[in-house]
């Protein structure tokens, strides 16, 4: 929706009930997010709906940029917002069934990738795309698990979680692109999601690591940003939860580029942690952070790996992590603001190096204790990259019963039985290993039926 009575004496409006659309367009290698007209918002949008669609585009996918893929993608630029409240637009990819008829009802999930970077390389509208230049994007890895999505029957909406400024680690903006990015799903008249008995289709949410960590803004937001979503399920997988925390764990070691990204991005939205960068990092720490905005999540890890970001202060790094500046930055971006209304199924390794288990205990027993229905698989036996696709058919099978309307068994469950040593777990990698052989050749994934 509109509201037109603000757009009186604006120009250039023309989306307005009609935006525009661009057909396919082949053997055109796709600009950089940063680069992309499509990506600017139409004059006027900010006086639109939250989740409005400003204009759309089909797409060609490929696996890593390469493999082209025959799936039907339409990307949707839509209206949202930032932490502030202040109007943005971004972008949606939203893959659908082959065989799904106009008005046929089908599950929506958002998938939200581990963007985990500040560069638009990584983001999922450029990096999932044919010819898109984005070696060291985790979104291109994580394309095999949304194809096997899409086989399960659902519409799949990966949105640009991040928005086109890259704010990773930002807090409450992951969750309001995601949800306007349903929004904006739904209400397509390209896609016809929302026609007939679709209108009343199942939605949930999926994410790991750092896609975990917005899909758990999403949900702790929906409730009351979003009722009129019937979200019924979301599944945070390592979801981080305490940044500041996550920072003085990694930095110094192999993985120092990860949080080194984040204070590079929350540089961009907290004008004190910024105030603080320039008066206490010398020159080659501020041209460092600078040079990260630029890379790939690979490249950042491997660049600043054994690094330790206080070396480029002139002050004790713990002494300026305690200012009340940066306490104040820890605090605001850290998970539990609110308790998900949906049921969630939180995965974590208790042997994960990037990711500490008992800032997920935490977060578990807060959401649990606050009226959420929690299931928690604490995983005794996984670390953190292998959990995410060994946890993949106990994840889908859970989505399943959410969309199904099967009632949940259990609530505040640790489940400490590793998915390595569970015999379905084996059923459906077999399954999920079918789907990628299909997709690294560039065959058509069959889908089960609708």
């Amino acid at each position: 929706m509109v509201e037109l009575g603000n757009l009186a004496g604006t120009r250039g409006a023309e989306w307005i009930g009609r935006p525009p659309h661009e057909e396919l367009q082949l053997k055109v290698r796709p600009l950089l997010p940063s680069d992309d007209p499509f990506y600017q918002p139409p004059p006027g949008f900010q006086h639109a709906e939250p989740g409005t669609v400003l204009r759309s585009r089909d797409v060609e996918l490929a696996f890593l940029g390469l493999i082209p893929q025959p799936a039907r993608a339409v990307q949707l630029l839509y209206r949202t917002m930032d932490m502030n409240g202040e109007p943005e637009a971004t972008v949606t990819t939203v893959i659908v069934p082959a065989e799904l008829a106009p008005g046929q009802s089908c599950p929506l999930l958002s998938y939200q990738c581990a963007i985990d970077a500040m560069t638009s390389r990584c983001f999922p509208s450029y990096a999932l795309r044919r010819r898109a230049k984005a070696l060291g994007s985790l979104s291109q890895f994580e394309f095999l698990l949304i194809n096997a999505c899409v086989a399960e029957g659902w519409a799949v909406s990966v949105p640009d979680h991040e928005g086109i400024r890259g704010s990773w680690g930002a807090p409450y903006e992951p969750g309001y692109r995601v949800l306007d990015g349903i929004r904006a799903a739904l209400s397509s008249e390209r896609l016809e999601l929302s026609a007939g008995a679709s209108s009343k289709a199942p939605i949930g949410l999926w994410g790991y690591s750092g896609g975990g960590l917005a899909s758990a803004w999403a949900a702790e937001m929906c409730g009351e940003y979003a009722p009129d979503l019937d979200i019924v399920g979301a599944v945070l997988g390592s979801p981080v939860g305490d940044l500041g925390h996550t920072f003085r764990r990694l930095n110094g070691g192999f993985f120092a580029g990860l949080p080194a990204l984040v204070v590079a991005a929350l540089a961009h939205i907290y004008p004190d942690l910024d105030r603080m960068i320039r008066e206490h990092a010398n020159e080659e720490g501020r041209a460092l952070l600078e040079a990260l905005e630029k890379m790939t999540t690979v490249e950042a890890v491997l660049k600043m790996a054994g690094k330790n970001l206080g070396d480029y202060l002139d002050e004790p790094l713990e002494d300026i992590l305690s200012t009340p500046e940066i306490t104040y930055v820890f605090d605001s971006i850290k998970l539990g603001a609110a308790v998900p209304t949906p049921p969630v199924l939180i995965v974590q390794a208790v042997h994960d190096y990037l990711i500490d288990v008992h800032d997920i205990d935490e977060l578990a027993y807060a959401y649990s204790t606050g009226g959420a229905r929690v299931t928690y698989h604490r995983d005794a036996l996984n670390e953190h990259v292998c959990l995410h696709p060994l946890s993949a058919p106990m994840t889908m099978r859970w989505l399943t019963d959410r969309f199904a309307g099967r009632p949940l068994s259990e609530h505040l469950i640790r489940t400490t039985w590793p998915t390595a040593l569970n015999p379905m777990t084996y059923v459906g990698m077999v399954r999920l290993i079918k789907i990628a052989a299909k997709v690294v050749t560039g065959r058509k994934v069959p889908h089960r039926p609708l």
